[in-house]
């Protein structure tokens, strides 16, 4: 089976790298600033997928002229102020932090589904999502109870949560995607996100805030550039037209997973007792919904197959 037709791979592998990119995140922190970064990134992502994307651009004209500049806002929320949130959340949070938030993301994205398309969520996914919510809110709170009632959180992870948000609204609008080949789709959402990632870039540098001079610049930007930016988006895409939304949701609940053993041996930040109480809520969630998902999805097609259908 081609990698492109193993949604659980592609989703696993882009877990992987969008957990990394936390770690780049938090490394780039008071070295790239944040809207730079965002703009830099996604600028040299352009230069790059064009040159994949140019000799067919003049074939899918008349879808590009129609759908493109949906398509351009479709960057702007899930490439621009997603990582606007990510870095800007790492100046504050740590990567741990960061990296488990982010398991918010399947219970936005079915919440926003039961409420656009009243798609229908199962009790077993509900428990599902609510176990991460519950491992989300042992991390944020730092596992204090107190700090929890008094929503005491700090502002890198109210940052957070709200790139959450955004996310989860743009992968739902991703069932509207164009049939375009997948360098021409990045190629224009690229340069939706890296021209609304120009104006605050521009006022880093008016401020006086610049790249720093190291060797970290150009290592972090080679790895953001392949795995989190070119990779982890088109494997994101097929396996979003694969399973559905909703399905693949589920699966940012993995970053943690990945987050955590790559924060504490690259960063060296502590793993501390609530972190791992969070992760145990997350994955628990993680495999309860997708394995409800599954389960309805195959009974749904079960019941639509021609031999299900009486003679």
């Amino acid at each position: 089976m081609k990698l492109f037709d193993r949604p659980y791979l592609l989703l696993t592998l882009t877990t992987l790298f969008w957990a990394g990119n936390a770690i780049a995140g938090k490394l780039a922190a008071g070295v790239i600033p944040p809207f730079t970064l965002t703009f830099v990134r996604w600028t040299l992502v352009v230069a790059i997928v064009y040159v994949v994307a140019r000799p067919h651009l003049a074939a899918h004209r008349d879808i590009i002229r129609k759908h493109g500049l949906f398509v351009m806002l479709l960057g702007v929320l899930g490439f621009s102020f997603f990582n606007f949130a990510l870095y800007g959340a790492l100046n504050f949070t740590s990567a741990l932090n960061v990296s488990i938030e982010q398991s918010a993301f399947p219970s936005v994205v079915m919440l926003l589904m039961f409420i656009i398309y009243r798609e229908r969520i199962s009790a077993l996914q509900g428990v599902g999502v609510l176990l991460s919510v519950i491992g989300i809110a042992i991390t944020v709170s730092q596992g204090s109870l107190d700090r929890l009632l008094a929503l005491e959180f700090n502002i890198g992870d109210v940052i957070m949560m709200l790139g959450v948000f955004v996310y989860s609204l743009y992968s739902i609008l991703l069932r509207y995607r164009p049939q375009l080949p997948w360098h021409i789709f990045m190629l224009i959402m690229a340069i939706g996100a890296a021209l609304v990632a120009l104006p605050p870039a521009i006022w880093e540098v008016a401020n006086g805030v610049y790249p720093q001079a190291s060797w970290k610049v150009p290592a972090l930007l080679a790895y953001i550039i392949l795995f989190p930016s070119l990779l982890s988006q088109v494997f994101w895409v097929r396996g979003v037209e694969l399973i559905g939304p909703s399905r693949a949701s589920v699966f940012i609940n993995l970053v943690p997973v990945f987050g955590s053993g790559l924060a504490v041996l690259i960063v060296g930040e502590v793993f501390a007792a609530y972190h791992a109480a969070g992760i145990v809520f997350v994955v628990s969630g993680v495999m309860l919904a997708e394995w409800a998902g599954k389960r309805r999805a195959d009974r749904i097609a079960a019941q639509s197959s021609p031999e299900s259908v009486p003679k």
